[in-house]
């Protein structure tokens, strides 16, 4: 007292006229004192009666506070405080002592809420005492809502979408009417906001952050006190740009308002020239995505999700080691303070490696508590509210979920009432009855909203003002996790881009880590050893075809090898020694050659290999099928095995060649074959944890890789199909016009079972160079081996053995001929002679047949003229000599005499 008379002292002995002239209130040293009002009176804290009566003026900061006698109460401002520019606040509503209202006669009035007491954000545990106890500072306030009772209907929604339709179906369906609904968090507000403007409902959420709350046309009567999650943003981004950060990850759990947040960061980090490098997201269990995050070494990483996933997250990065030194994890601010050692029967970690890994992480809240410790409209500072909230708790703050948010939902509460004051005239004006509302009364929906829309008063929560969309804006708190408990380090203003720093940020390494590691590129090439292995292989076949093209040139004028088509079979020796050559470009890569030659060694394998296929494989694929068109044919034209045109052979080999050579040069004309790399993950060497090693391989690839190569595939596929098919078929027949015509069929077997292997193979191997290469090559090697083989050494050996070297000139000279011509020629004959017996049998048949008719005629019309004569005893031959025969009938090999 006697400090405060001291503090007073100058200004109650001031003379009265001394400094000049003032306004009547006002004085540069306070407020002038105001009169109580009636049946009323004001308290001055400090001071007496006597001391009252003594003074004019009171010091800046001084608050009075209006008290009422009897049954009487206050209603407008209860306490008015002294302001620098000498007046007090709230001159502008009248404070005055009114009776008061018996609590059986006021009206009540409704509220539907839905409270998360457990789920992904159990933010009911604290907002709803928050709501409780805002509710009975409001209805103890005669100057709010005189006439009504604001009455609370709520249900724990779990933070569940599910939970959350099943309990607004109740809260609409059964009475009383609610005025308005207050969901929790984003997922059930979403859910409840979409429904509620079908029912005129204004709908006022406490802890929804979603971005996409803010879009009016979608939620056109939704209301929220708690900042959208966009507004940390703007802070991450600025962190990023203060410490040079440009490549960032994301790990987002999969709902809408994490989805929608990191959809507006990237836009966001886009402007300020930062690159989100990976973005992962889960749904419950994030053990892959972490595993991801470490494998494409991600080091700063910004991570949202919900507190229950935030512990599974973490469990993961302990065992991943993605903290420490060289990680930042920028995680939501409103976790409860001590989230990672709370107890969680889905994880397997300790509550020391729960710490271990959280440790130095960022975090950003929107504050939600006034840093200034003002009165707020309720007459509470935010430390009241704190300490008094805190009294209410069944638990300690930092084990109850919703703590920090609890202030928002107080204001929410403070928020509608005055917005119900408005619209129902309780501040001087004739409004409506609040009774009156229903689901189809939208005029009160639409002044509730309007009265909404312009709310603006100080909570405990700083200073309540809704945008256009909605939604409140305010400040950003920063803070980091230091020895296992969050310090703050700043502020952020993102209406003006202020950055408020305290210095007080610490880092394990000393410093902020680096974005990304130093990353070292290395190519993945084929080994050596293998190349000049299956070179040499390569090579050996080569000249193993050369030596076979020039057996079959030099003996050309054999019979034998005549009638084997040698045509065709140089051709064979051709595509397979074309085939062999397409493994040396297929080896070449990046140790051999430049960037400049690659795209040149692409088309020089698919040229060599495709042209190679197309002799090779075409020219044994037309004899096979020549061979099932003569012999498959009907009786009437097996005389075309007689002959041979060779130019229908060449013209088969010609289109199938010609079908290659258009299809390569499209492909080559409209997608060229160019060099494309495939990077691999990378690989951190022991000795250097800065720097990382970065594996990639080479790769020969078009725009549409896999459509020319499903036509590519396509139609060769078909051919070696049928090959197979039309070898089988033949292998019993006989021909001398081509005589190989089953070691044809066996290499058709060998090329078409490798070749079909071999195709899928490599494109499943195609990202192991070694084995695709391997695979691709010795399957070439192997089939050009085994159709030079199978086709000539065979014509080797007879020609060598039994000495078969004449000209087919020669041949025909001698008196005889091969076994093979023999068995032809008497086969062709002993066929002629088998049609020409059975025309005579036909005929014959045909004939006999007409007699026996005639036959039967005579002998009916005999019997007719004369009468059958008794038999003669002598032994019943007929008397006379015996009639001429009429003619001869050759039924088989019987003859028959004829009478008439």
């Amino acid at each position: 007292m006697l400090l405060l008379l001291l503090l007073l002292a100058p200004l109650f002995l001031r003379p009265p006229g001394a400094g000049g002239a003032q306004a009547p209130n006002a004085t540069s040293e306070g407020c002038q004192i105001i009169h109580p009002p009636w049946e009323g009176g004001i308290r001055y804290r400090g001071l007496t009666r006597d001391q009252v009566k003594a003074i004019n003026f009171l010091p800046v900061d001084y608050e009075i506070e209006y008290v009422c006698r009897g049954e009487r109460e206050v209603v407008g401002p209860k306490v008015r405080k002294c302001l620098a520019n000498g007046s007090w606040t709230d001159m502008d509503t009248p404070s005055r002592c009114v009776n008061r209202t018996p609590h059986s006669e006021r009206r009540a009035v409704y509220i539907g809420a839905l409270f998360p007491m457990s789920g992904g954000w159990p933010g009911g545990q604290a907002c709803q005492p928050a709501v409780e106890m805002a509710l009975e500072d409001v209805n103890s306030r005669r100057d709010i809502l005189p006439d009504y009772e604001l009455k609370l209907i709520h249900h724990d929604s779990k933070c569940d979408p599910g939970q959350a339709t099943k309990y607004l179906y109740e809260l609409l369906y059964n009475d009383p009417i609610k005025i308005i609904l207050m969901p929790g968090c984003s997922s059930v507000s979403t859910l409840v906001a979409e429904a509620a403007r079908m029912w005129n409902l204004i709908v006022l959420s406490y802890g929804s952050s979603s971005p996409a709350l803010s879009n009016r046309q979608r939620f056109p009567t939704f209301f929220r006190t708690h900042p959208s999650a966009t507004l940390h943003n703007p802070t991450r981004v600025k962190l990023f740009e203060k410490w040079g950060w440009k490549k960032i990850a994301t790990i987002q759990q999969t709902t809408e308002v994490f989805t929608s947040t990191l959809d507006d960061l990237e836009e966001r980090v886009k402007e300020a020239g930062i690159e989100i490098t990976f973005r992962q997201s889960f749904f419950s269990d994030p053990a892959v995505p972490v595993k991801n995050l470490k494998r494409q070494d991600a080091r700063i990483i910004v991570g949202l999700f919900y507190e229950t996933e935030a512990r599974k997250v973490f469990c993961e990065v302990y065992k991943e080691r993605l903290f420490g030194k060289k990680y930042v994890w920028f995680l939501i601010g409103w976790y409860a303070d001590n989230w990672f050692k709370i107890y969680d029967p889905s994880i397997n970690c300790t509550v020391d490696e729960m710490t271990q890994a959280v440790e130095g992480h960022i975090t950003t809240e929107i504050v939600m508590l006034n840093p200034a410790n003002t009165r707020s409209i309720s007459n509470m500072t935010s430390q009241e509210f704190v300490e008094k909230l805190t009294k209410r708790l069944k638990r300690h703050p930092e084990e109850t979920g919703g703590f920090q948010e609890a202030p928002l939902a107080y204001d929410a509460i403070w928020a509608l009432a005055l917005a119900l004051n408005k619209t129902s005239g309780g501040g001087g004006r004739s409004g409506v009855r609040l009774e009156d509302f229903n689901y189809n009364n939208q005029t009160i929906t639409d002044q509730i909203y309007r009265a909404m829309n312009s709310s603006s008063f100080e909570g405990v929560s700083g200073h309540v003002v809704f945008d256009a969309s909605g939604s409140r804006m305010a400040w950003t708190l920063i803070e980091q996790l230091q020895g296992g408990s969050y310090k703050k380090i700043g502020y952020y203003d993102s209406t003006k881009d202020d950055l408020s720093w305290s210095r007080t940020d610490k880092w394990i390494g000393g410093s902020p880590p680096a974005d990304q590691t130093l990353v070292i590129k290395t190519f993945r090439f084929l080994s050596q050893k293998l190349f000049i292995s299956v070179s040499v292989l390569s090579s050996l076949g080569i000249v193993l075809a050369v030596v076979c093209l020039s057996f079959n040139i030099y003996n050309s004028h054999v019979r034998y090898i005549q009638n084997s088509q040698p045509n065709l079979n140089n051709l064979t020796a051709v595509g397979c020694s074309l085939a062999l050559a397409a493994v040396f470009p297929l080896g070449l890569d990046g140790y051999h050659i430049g960037r400049n030659q690659f795209p040149f060694v692409c088309q020089a394998r698919l040229w060599l290999l495709g042209l190679g296929f197309s002799l090779g494989y075409g020219s044994m694929f037309t004899k096979i099928w020549w061979v099932h068109t003569v012999f498959t044919k009907k009786e009437e034209k097996k005389e075309w095995r007689k002959t041979l045109e060779p130019w229908k052979l060449y013209a088969t080999v010609g289109l199938l060649v010609g079908m290659d050579v258009l299809t390569l040069a499209i492909w080559q004309i409209v997608d060229p074959l160019h060099r494309t790399i495939e990077t691999f993950a990378k690989e951190e060497p022991k000795e250097d944890i800065d720097v990382s090693i970065l594996p990639q391989l080479e790769h020969c690839s078009s725009k549409k890789m896999n459509t020319w190569l499903g036509i590519f595939y396509g139609y060769k596929g078909l051919l070696l199909l049928l090959g197979i098919f039309l070898a089988y078929e033949t292998k019993s027949v006989s021909t001398e016009k081509i005589n190989d015509h089953r070691a044809v069929g066996m290499a058709i077997y060998n090329v078409a079972v490798l070749c079909l292997i071999t195709a899928p193979v490599t494109m499943i191997l195609s990202s192991q160079q070694d084995a695709a290469f391997a695979f691709a090559s010795l399957a070439i090697v192997f089939s050009s081996y085994i159709t030079l083989v199978v086709l000539f050494v065979p014509k080797m050996r007879r020609l060598i053995t039994r000495g078969e070297w004449q000209s087919e000139a020669q041949d025909t000279m001698k008196t005889g001929s091969s076994t093979n011509n023999n068995e032809e020629e008497k086969s062709r004959l002993l066929e002629k002679e088998n049609r020409e017996l059975e025309k005579i049998i036909a005929e014959k048949e045909e004939r006999v047949s007409e007699l026996r008719h005639q036959l039967q005629s005579r002998q009916q019309l005999r019997s007719r003229r004369h009468p059958p004569t008794p038999p003669d005893p002598s032994g019943g031959l007929p008397r006379g000599p015996p009639e001429p025969p009429d003619r001869l009938s050759c039924d088989g090999s019987r003859v028959h005499l004829l009478y008439k």
